[in-house]
């Protein structure tokens, strides 16, 4: 019996020893595995990513990335915005480290599919939880609903260039488009007496709250002025292909020579091919307005055509105004509500000082017509109440 135990009491502590063994080699065997976790970044795919960080093994602190929507790569001033926004997003990045931001982008394309695209593509960005959402946006009010959703989901949208009328945004930074129209008329109203009533033709773009002022602009300064005018027609064109259509008609509307004295267009983009078809046409009696600053249309200024003034936008400038705020909000840093940039006036007589898009804003400087308000200034105005529908 007393053998028996023996052998009884050896047995169970082998067992026992045999068993602290096997807990110690499972303990360094996960151990070694929780040493050598894949800490690899995980990065989205696809041609739409614009990746502004460089991989590493660790991620950064400050990951973020930034939904970004573009209204259209076939005007060439919202292109300038396009490629100033993407430029002082990799200049963040090179100043700042910590910061690893990612741009997701869409193009929503023109015409009534793009704005139906659009809406589509910013409901996706919602429900990607991106960190914020900057938008330039198709309609005024299709993307209304969409911004109402992005509140509730606590994604802060900032709009740039036009305005969303419904919901709230963080941040609508914007050219002073009415500055930009009331330039072209109060320069336009200089080269006619105030007894001549003007036979006025206007190409607009009722779908956007810059379009809208730049009209509101121009027509307020003739009033201002006190410059009569009569409005023959208005056609609607806001890129070339429509532009062009509306210059077919207009020649056809108004076939003789002496029947228009002006032609004001709210932009460039389907100004300009108006004006060509005037000039084509042999149409040198009439004064041309427009807006933007299209390196093509400011060549049309200089060398004396028809276009007597292109109001300028800083295009550059205001891409990456909207990424700065948008870096300002994801450091919780506070933004202005409603920002507005100053327009240049490119005139015959100012074309000189003109550098470009994607230059500084020119100096200010006395205008050489006569005018109400007779220095431009290349302030920004920082707005504290958000914008108006």
């Amino acid at each position: 019996m007393g053998w028996c135990s023996n052998k009884l009491k050896f047995f169970f502590v082998g067992l026992t020893t045999l068993a602290s063994i096997l807990g110690f080699l499972i303990y360094f065997h996960f151990q070694g595995k929780i040493g050598h976790q894949d800490t690899s970044p995980i990065v989205a795919s696809g041609p739409l990513i614009v990746a502004l960080g460089s991989a590493s093994s660790k991620l950064p602190p400050n990951r973020r990335k930034l939904g970004v929507l573009y209204w259209s790569m076939n005007i060439p001033g919202q292109v300038a915005m396009r490629e100033g926004l993407e430029r002082e997003a990799r200049r963040i990045q090179a100043r700042d480290a910590a910061w690893n931001i990612e741009l997701e982008t869409r193009v929503a394309g023109d015409g009534e599919q793009g704005i139906e695209r659009q809406i589509q593509q910013m409901r996706e960005m919602v429900e990607a939880r991106v960190d914020v959402i900057i938008v330039q946006p198709t309609d005024n009010a299709a993307l209304a609903e969409p911004l109402r959703e992005a509140n509730a989901a606590g994604v802060p949208v900032i709009a740039y260039d036009q305005y969303i009328s419904g919901g709230a945004l963080a941040a609508y930074i914007t050219s002073d488009n009415k500055q930009a129209g009331y330039l072209n008329g109060e320069y336009l109203a200089s080269k006619f007496p105030n007894s001549k009533k003007l036979k006025l033709v206007l190409v607009e773009y009722p779908h956007v709250s810059s379009t809208v002022e730049r009209l509101n602009g121009f027509l307020d300064a003739l009033r201002d002025y006190e410059q009569p005018f009569e409005i023959l027609k208005t056609y609607v064109a806001v890129n070339p292909k429509e532009g062009k259509e509306a210059a077919r008609e207009l020649l056809e509307d108004f076939p003789v020579k002496g029947s228009i004295d002006v032609v004001f267009a709210v932009n460039d983009g389907g100004g300009y091919a108006v004006a060509k078809a005037l000039m084509n046409a042999g149409r040198n009696e009439v004064f041309f307005g427009s807006i933007d600053g299209d390196p093509s249309v400011v060549r049309a200024v200089e060398e004396e055509s028809i276009v007597r003034i292109d109001t300028a936008q800083l295009c550059a400038s205001l891409g990456a105004t909207a990424m700065k705020a948008a870096y300002d909000l994801l450091r919780r840093k506070p933004v202005s509500p409603h920002i507005l940039l100053p327009v240049y006036p490119v005139t015959r007589e100012t074309v000189s000082n003109w550098k470009g898009w994607s230059a500084p804003a020119p100096g200010a400087f006395d205008k050489p017509w006569p005018s109400k308000n007779r220095r431009w200034s290349p302030e920004v105005r920082l707005i504290d109440e958000p914008a108006l529908p």
